[in-house]
């Protein structure tokens, strides 16, 4: 199954794990550097995926389900998620979780 991730308005094919890590201002997508040249970060997925965790980021947007999200700064909405949503800063989003919701500053709405 392949699975769309739109990185600032680049659009990367993953047809592996559907990975996507945030850290130190690089992005990398199942082991693949696709970091773009902004400061901001934005990230919409379209398929399911297996993990996003980021340290800092604009916004994560799912249309799909997703095994596990983990930010520390930025906005999560996502559909269903096997696992748990950590956010220390931001809002989250999200639909059925299996885990657990949880940020430090910000509103969480679940639907």
């Amino acid at each position: 199954m392949t699975t769309r991730i739109n990185i600032n308005g680049k659009t990367i094919i993953s047809s592996g794990r559907g990975n996507v890590v945030i850290s130190n201002g690089r992005v990398v997508v199942d082991g693949k550097d696709v970091t773009p040249d902004a400061k901001q970060i934005t990230i919409e997925v379209h398929g399911d995926l297996q993990a996003i965790e980021a340290d800092a980021c604009d916004r994560i947007q799912v249309t799909g389900s997703v095994g596990h999200v983990k930010t520390t700064s930025g906005d999560v909405r996502c559909g269903d998620v096997t696992g748990s949503v950590q956010c220390m800063s931001g809002d989250v989003s999200c639909g059925r979780v299996g885990g657990s919701v949880s940020t430090m500053s910000g509103d969480i709405r679940r639907g």
